[in-house]
Order: structure tokens, then sequence, then C-alpha cells
């Protein structure tokens, strides 16, 4: 099937959960006051019009993010907008936000019954010809919370013209606060995540780990797709437009991780990592730099159903054979990305 087929298919497939139900070793953690399953969650993009939740949270995830989700419908950019670059395992998309906007979301959300187990969070952005787009964060944030445990503003895709503008202090400070009076609105007490993009110099990512600080941010994720094309990428739709994801983004992706990590005080904000996750070792690297969470979408798409089930079991039996207790224990423990991408590969390689 032509990638967006295959997208579309996938999404009905796991609406009427359809698919494997797997028994999986505990991996719990509390993040942001939050019980998690395991640490493993689906990323923002599958599911955007929250059409699948229990169907993916079914496969083993121990959360999913819905979305994203804008304020008004939008049909996204022209198709063909998503491209497989099976030679480099990777993905290059431009949907731009195709949403049927926060009413159908909600609507969809408020109908769910026999709910799995795990939990839901709901990304939002803005519309693409938004003439106020920090506003339309507090609509449909104010729309949205009561339906989600965690709520995340994404401010990196790189497919909505200017939206990545966001992330300077300034605009990130007004974004925070326009996400806080949505929770207000909306009567909700939810943590806020900040996602970011992996094109981020140093004084972008401490100026942007200063402002969660002083904010309260819950969490950051690191990082959203790049608009980057590494040296070596092999496949015929290397060239479009649009953002790379997938295992040419893992090394970038945690080196940010890592970055961010080190800018950020103990009992600060916590931290997500996506970007190239396809396996174990992979989330067990994001872990060791600082990661309490892991992400992954793209490894999805190109290895099918049963890869989270996969990434879940290999991660128990790394810490087990690093001697780790739980998630908690192993998180943070190689502030270095290099060193802790090579110890995990390594352990991987002997276990």
């Amino acid at each position: 099937l032509p990638p967006e087929a295959a997208h579309r298919a996938a999404v009905m497939t796991l609406r009427h959960r359809i698919g494997p139900a797997p028994d999986l070793p505990p991996l719990p953690v509390r993040v942001a006051g939050l019980d998690f399953a395991n640490p493993l969650g689906l990323a923002a993009g599958f599911d955007k019009d929250a059409s699948c939740p229990d169907g993916a949270l079914k496969l083993g995830f121990g959360h999913v993010e819905l979305g994203t989700i804008t304020p008004h419908p939008q049909p996204g950019n022209p198709r063909p907008r998503v491209f497989r670059l099976p030679a480099d395992r990777a993905v290059i998309n431009r949907y731009g936000f195709n949403s049927g906007g926060m009413a159908a979301a909600a609507s969809r959300l408020d109908q769910r019954r026999a709910r799995q187990a795990g939990i839901i969070g709901i990304n939002v952005g803005a519309n693409k010809t938004s003439p106020a787009p920090t506003e339309d964060y507090r609509i449909a944030v104010a729309r949205l919370a009561a339906h989600a445990d965690y709520i995340t503003l994404n401010i990196s895709s790189p497919n909505t013209p200017g939206l990545r503008d966001l992330q300077t202090a300034d605009n990130l400070r007004r974004l925070i606060a326009a996400g806080r009076d949505g929770l207000a609105e909306a009567g909700c007490v939810r943590p806020l995540f900040i996602k970011l993009a992996p094109d981020l110099a140093p004084a972008d990512i401490e100026a942007i780990a200063a402002t969660a600080v002083d904010a309260g941010v819950a969490g950051l994720i690191a990082t959203n797709t790049t608009i980057a094309r590494p040296d070596g990428l092999r496949s015929g739709h290397a060239g479009e437009t649009g953002g790379l994801s997938g295992a040419p983004l893992f090394a970038m992706a945690t080196h940010v991780l890592a970055e961010i990590a080190g800018r950020l005080p103990a009992g600060g904000p916590v931290l997500v990592g996506a970007g190239g996750v396809a396996s174990g070792w992979q989330a067990y690297a994001k872990i060791l730099v600082g990661a309490s969470l892991v992400q992954l979408y793209t490894a999805l798409a190109l290895e099918g159903p049963d890869l989270p089930a996969r990434v879940i079991r290999e991660l128990a039996t790394l810490l087990d054979a690093d001697g780790v207790s739980n998630i908690s224990a192993a998180r943070g423990q190689i502030p270095d990305a290099d060193a802790a991408m090579q110890h995990a590969l390594r352990l991987a390689q002997s276990a």
C-alpha cells in the first residue's frame, strides 16, 4: 500500500482492536504524578484524530499520545505527503497537522467504551492559517484537557510555517501561559508537556530549559522530526521536503535529549525521549541519558504491530543484565549520549 493508505488502514484496524495483545513484563514508572505500566509510548502523529487510543494501548504501550489536534479541521498539505525511505529505515512526512479538529476528537473520546488500561496524552497545535497561533493552544487545551491524562503543546513540527518560532524564550513563556489558561478554563489539573525540535543550537536548548524550569512545565519531549538530511541517505525520496524520522534521527535526537538533561535541575521537568527508537537498546540509551519515558512511531510503521512488545521485553532484559531494578534507577546514569548509546548497544549484543 502507499504509505498514507497504509497509515489509514492501520488506524482503522486498531480502532476495531484487531492486533496482538501481548503478555508483558511489568516495568512500572511514575512520571509527573501519573503511573505508567511501562515507559514506552506511541508518539503523536499516528492517531491524529483520537480514533484508536484503546486499540493502540492494547499493543503493549504504556501510554499513547493522540494528535496533533488543532482547534479547527484542516486538510493538511497536498498529497503525496508521506514517503518511505526503506533503505534508510526512515520516513519523511509533510502531513501539515491534517486533523478533523478538536470537536470531532472530543466527540470520539466521549464515546469510548471498555477503556484499555493506560495513559492518554493529547498533543495540540495551531491551525496553519490562524491569526493568533498562541490562542489556538489555549482553545484546544480548554476543549480537550478533560479527556487527557497529560497535555502536550507541539511547537516543533516543521510542516506548519512559523510554528518552530514558538520555541524562543519569550514566545515559549506566552505559549505555556496559554496552555495553563486553557487548563483553568477546562477546570482541570493536568501535567503540561512541550514537544521540541531536534534542530536546536546549544543556546536555544539552554533558553528552553531555563524557561521550562521557571514556568514549572511538567515535561519536555525530545524530539520531533528533523529538517536536516544527514549524509549517506540512500533512498530515492531522501530529497523530499518535510520532517525526517526513523533511524537517521536516533543519534541526533539522543544528543539533544542529553543536552537538555544536562541543563535541568533535580526535580525539574521530566524528559521523554523520542526519535529513532526501534529496539530495546535504543530505548535504554535514552533512559540512560535522562529520559523517564520513551516514544516511537516510525518503527511501528516500518516493522508492524509486534514491535512495542519486543521493545519492552528487550528493555526488561537489558535492565536485568545491567543489574538495575527499575527504570528510575537507570535514568540519567550515563549522561554522555555517545557513551550511553555504546553501552546500551554492547549490552544488547551480549545479552
